[in-house]
């Protein structure tokens, strides 16, 4: 970047904070909106709330005093009305300038005062007395910024990146074969960028601004395009590693479905099928199991280890939490003991002698299922003849982090299945998961309780308390999860503990509990065992509690401040109860007022539990970023492309990129290194 005029080392470092590091960077950073500078309005066309550029002369200038504080004022007429300028912060030279009878143009946004539109701040520009320059010839480019990067820096930098563009096509050239672009409509890429930089006046502002105009469908679909070829070329990498072949005929995973006392899903079935016809095969199985909370995806994995350890083969399951990886330890210790297979726990917290254990079991050469969290990934860990790999709650994790789970496999890929109970809409799966198959359970076991799903104002908090009183005195237990605006885990279990407090006052013949991120996980395991072993009536959680948990006699979700909780993690929430045979209740508790997407919001959760149907509105409301917390998933944050808004774009992109994969490979690696992380480069794994 200090290539650049006006960017040094430090200046440098500032914009890095934006994720330009280059000139490629500066021109695939675009406006988020404009402003149209292009024409310049009469002052008495010009209404409070409006943004505009006026042009007149100062009538007149002084400075009020408001105690020790200081504003300058500028009267400015053009003839047709009267503006008044406001400047609270201002020096010796800017006074110099703004004084009776100087021309100037301004721009801001005009709110009505007294008896006139004034603006504060305004950005402004003398003009000479007997010249009369024109307007800007382009809208004016609003810019994503932070801290010490200025609009003035950022336009100055891209005029300049622009410049290296007009020179030198050779810098940013065209990568995408021809004929793709020709069928597809899409103009130059060196067009689109300076199209989206400096749009010409009279450009269609409504189509920039919701980034539907075709130079910035141009940009986009060479950004999803790259993110395919990114994707297909890791499948192809890791598709071409080898695997152990597991038979379908495991006589452990037979035994282990007659001794159940109930039938499996069709669903299940079929999925089992699945991912039983990928293990016999000596490629890697690549595979997302989707399945809304409470479908039975464990049973399915258990299925799975099983015929993997029958293959004389480990088995690893991991979890993204401690409490989530205990529950699945005592499940499957329960499910497999009779079986004679060996289960054991690797994380964080044991004793020196408890990881000894689990670790002889990973590089013993005996089958066993390993169950453990984060501590799976570390290098010291070492695995023999893995055979399997179970990811529970996919989304927790990063693309690498399972990445190199993968390589413990040495010269043998272990088969890898991914579950997440966050459903994913087919088009966004297809999209972001491109390099697994997927599969889908997409009905609940017979004789789960319904839930029922309330909105409620936090006015009638009293008469839920009575609710809760009557369900502890008849036995059934209670989730009562508080939620903070603030990202802090010390506020949000400060507050969860005055909330603990007033329940259990108000509460007296319940039994509460509190649970929070921020204690000891040897406390929240025993709080967790006490609940579950119905000891503890009321519990108190912060949303430490949204994933996995398993309490069939718990009758009540209520979620407090629902309202600032996205659909997916709602979802998620509810679906710690209706896990017996009970029907079961979840309140979404509100403070008023309530915004727009918030109302839309509990709507959605108060009309479905379809939990396809709100990861459709969720994309819709808040992105992909947000659904499948792009960040910790690993992928790419895009810089122009919108998976929810560019969705029309998907099918073209990737069937091009299977068209340059086949014809133009090169073409393809390329596409990837301009647009994509290096850690994700073309075949990476």
């Amino acid at each position: 970047m200090t290539r650049l005029k006006g960017v040094g080392a430090s200046g440098a470092l500032r914009l890095a904070r934006l994720g330009i590091r280059s000139v490629r960077d500066c021109l695939f950073h675009l406006p988020g909106r404009y402003i149209d500078r292009t024409r310049i309005r009469s002052i008495s066309a010009v209404r409070g709330g409006e943004e505009a550029l006026v042009q007149g002369v100062i009538e007149l200038t002084r400075v009020n005093y408001y105690g020790k504080r200081r504003q300058l004022l500028c009267r400015v007429s053009d003839g047709t009305g009267v503006m008044l300028l406001r400047f609270f912060h201002f020096n010796r030279w800017q006074q110099a300038r703004l004084v009776e009878g100087a021309k100037i143009r301004c721009w801001g946004k005009a709110r009505q005062g007294g008896g006139a539109p004034e603006i504060a701040h305004p950005e402004y520009q003398i003009l000479s007395a007997d010249h009369d320059e024109p307007p800007e010839q382009t809208l004016t480019p609003i810019y994503p910024a932070t801290e010490g990067v200025s609009q003035f820096k950022l336009r100055q930098i891209t005029e300049q990146a622009l410049q290296v563009l007009r020179q030198d096509r050779d810098s940013l050239p065209e990568l995408i074969p021809p004929a793709i672009l020709e069928r597809h409509a899409l103009g130059a890429l060196g067009d689109a960028l300076r199209f989206a930089h400096r749009p010409p006046a009279g450009a269609d502002t409504a189509a920039l601004l919701n980034g539907g105009h075709a130079a910035q469908r141009r940009l986009a679909f060479e950004e999803l395009l790259a993110h395919q070829l990114g994707i297909r070329g890791r499948r192809e990498t890791i598709k071409r590693k080898r695997a152990r072949a597991v038979p379908i005929a495991a006589p452990t995973a037979r035994q282990f479905l007659a001794d159940l006392d109930f039938t499996p899903t069709a669903a299940q079935r079929r999925v089992s099928a699945e991912i039983a016809a990928d293990m016999r095969r000596e490629t890697p199985m690549l595979r997302l199991l989707q399945g809304d909370v409470g479908c039975g995806k464990t049973l399915v994995a258990a299925v799975a280890a099983l015929a993997a350890i029958d293959a004389g083969l480990k088995a690893l399951l991991m979890a993204p939490t401690e409490i989530l990886a205990d529950q699945h330890y005592d499940n499957f210790r329960a499910w497999f003991a009779p079986l004679g297979v060996p289960v054991y726990l690797l994380n964080a917290r044991q004793s020196r002698g408890e990881r000894k254990s689990a670790l002889q079991a990973l590089q013993a050469a005996r089958p066993a299922l390993v169950i453990g969290t984060h501590a799976l990934f570390q290098e010291q860990v070492s695995v023999r003849r893995p055979g399997l790999i179970v990811i529970d709650e996919q989304h927790r994790f990063g693309v690498n982090q399972r990445l190199a789970l993968l390589e413990k496999g040495g010269d043998f890929y272990p088969h890898q299945l991914i579950m997440t109970a966050t459903p994913i809409p087919r088009t966004l799966a297809m999209t972001m998961f491109a390099e697994l198959d997927i599969s889908v359970i997409d009905e609940s076991p017979p004789g789960r309780g319904a839930i029922k799903t309330t909105v409620l104002s936090n006015k009638k908090r009293p008469q839920l308390i009575q609710r809760i009183r009557d369900l502890c005195a008849a036995g059934r237990q209670v989730y009562w999860v508080c939620t903070l605006i603030e990202h802090s885990e010390a506020v949000e279990s400060e507050a969860a503990e005055e909330i603990a407090a007033t329940l259990a006052d108000s509460l007296p013949r319940c039994r509460v509990a509190l649970i929070h991120g921020r204690m000891k996980n040897v406390d929240k395991e025993r709080i967790m065992r006490a609940f579950k072993a119905a000891e503890v009536d009321l519990l108190v959680a912060t949303t430490v509690i949204e994933v996995g948990i398993d309490v069939p006699n718990a009758g009540l979700m209520v979620i407090e401040n629902a309202e600032r909780l996205g659909l997916a993690q709602l979802h998620q929430l509810r679906g710690r109860v209706g896990r017996g045979v009970h029907e079961s209740n979840c309140v979404l508790l509100y403070q008023e007022p309530l915004a727009e997407i918030a109302q839309t919001r509990l709507k959605t959760m108060r009309e479905t539990d379809d939990g396809f149907v709100i990861a459709q509105k969720d994309l819709q409301l808040r992105g992909p970023g947000e659904l499948l917390g792009a960040r910790q998933t690993g992928m790419p944050e895009l810089k122009i492309a919108d998976f929810a808004r560019d969705a029309a774009l998907l099918p073209a992109a990737r069937d091009s990129a299977d068209q340059i994969l086949r014809d133009h490979p090169q073409a393809a690696a390329r596409i990837t290194q301009r647009w994509l992380d290096s850690d994700w480069g073309f075949a990476h794994v």
